[in-house]
């Protein structure tokens, strides 16, 4: 019975040590990719902890270390394409790294959103969040004053108290009504406006995806002597889906007022847009050209290909985890805020 119960005993780390003849730092060592040691040493510690079958005791190594091995990526929702490739993208950089991601939603705006996930961080089984934060969550200063390595992607501000990574709205945003422009277009319709159109408040927009993307066509427009109509601002609220951008665009053309440029503030509305434009009978991107942002995985498969801004999130996701796991480490201990510059993606969407 005594020689069952022994069998059945767990292989620790001090029973590698003692049949390896080393002490049991260097077998920790061994386990760790550490410290340093003869390759013969190394060799034989890694021989008997494969005779002995020794698994590694995960939770009681991370309590050593003061780590877990995962950081949290907190987003509104999965649905959007956007936010499903953010995730994946994280999950990824973070593998890289050694790391897991824990992904959660939140409800938005409501007492389960950001500021509710902030408060109840548990730092037992995450060591740091990476925090998408919706452009409708009520979030303060003192909210994002915590004592966890934080993160924020996306265009809300974070008043220079955490980090923030970010790609220049506003640039990617004057860089696309220049395309147009540039391609002959000179009366802009714009999809995906989530207020009452105030041109002189937008050009001082420091968040939000909608605001500083409006900004920045505002921006452009001017500089080359032009105006926005504001007949041609079409609001959708918070829905940027596709059936949103086809029904606002739709109401554009009904409207009567002409135009002969569209820029959706992202690829779900652009979509739609270009159905309601082709069911009118208009010609894309001959009468009409369209542009969106994000580069939704869609966009070049479209009977269209759509035009469309980077999203780069080929830089937004391993910068985040960079930051956060710097973070974490103590490397890095000054917020900064990080952006980058998008680009064009030309597509048969546009001349």
């Amino acid at each position: 019975m005594s020689d069952e119960k022994t069998a059945k005993r767990r292989v620790t780390l001090r029973d590698v040590a003692q049949a390896a003849g080393v002490s049991l730092k260097t077998a920790s060592n061994v386990i760790n990719g550490s410290g340093r040691m003869t390759d013969e040493t190394r060799a034989k510690v890694e021989s008997v902890i494969k005779d002995l079958d020794y698994r590694v005791n995960v939770a009681a190594r991370n309590l050593n270390r003061d780590h877990t091995g995962f950081i949290t990526l907190a987003v509104p929702s999965l649905i959007p394409p956007y936010l499903a490739e953010l995730a994946n993208r994280t999950i990824e950089a973070a593998r890289q790294r050694n790391y897991s991601v824990y992904v959660t939603t939140y409800a938005e705006g409501s007492a389960k959103g950001a500021r509710d996930l902030l408060k109840k961080f548990n730092s037992t089984v995450s060591d740091g969040m990476i925090l998408s934060m919706s452009e409708v969550e009520n979030i303060s200063p003192d909210d994002l004053k915590v004592d966890f390595p934080l993160v924020i992607v996306g265009a809300r501000t974070t008043w220079g108290i955490v980090d923030h990574v970010t790609p220049d709205d506003v640039s990617a945003a004057a860089m696309a009504a220049g395309y147009l422009y540039e391609r002959g277009s000179t009366r802009l319709a714009v999809i995906g406006a989530r207020d009452v159109y105030d041109e002189d408040a937008l050009l001082n927009a420091v968040e939000g995806n909608a605001q500083l993307r409006l900004r920045g066509i505002i921006e452009e427009t001017r500089r080359r002597g032009l105006s926005l109509d504001p007949q041609l601002i079409g609001n959708t609220d918070q829905d940027w889906t596709i059936g949103a951008g086809a029904r606002v665009t739709q109401r554009l053309i009904d409207s009567g007022v002409p135009f002969d440029g569209v820029i959706a503030l992202n690829d779900q509305l652009a979509i739609g847009a270009l159905t309601a434009l082709r069911t009118a009978g208009y010609e894309v991107p001959a009468q009409v050209q369209v542009i969106g942002f994000d580069n939704n995985e869609e966009a070049p498969y479209l009977q269209i290909p759509l035009t469309t801004m980077d999203s780069r999130l080929d830089w937004t996701a391993p910068t985040a985890v960079n930051r956060i796991l710097g973070r974490i480490d103590g490397s890095i201990t000054k917020p900064e805020l990080l952006t980058t510059e998008s680009q064009v993606i030309a597509r048969a969407s546009t001349r």
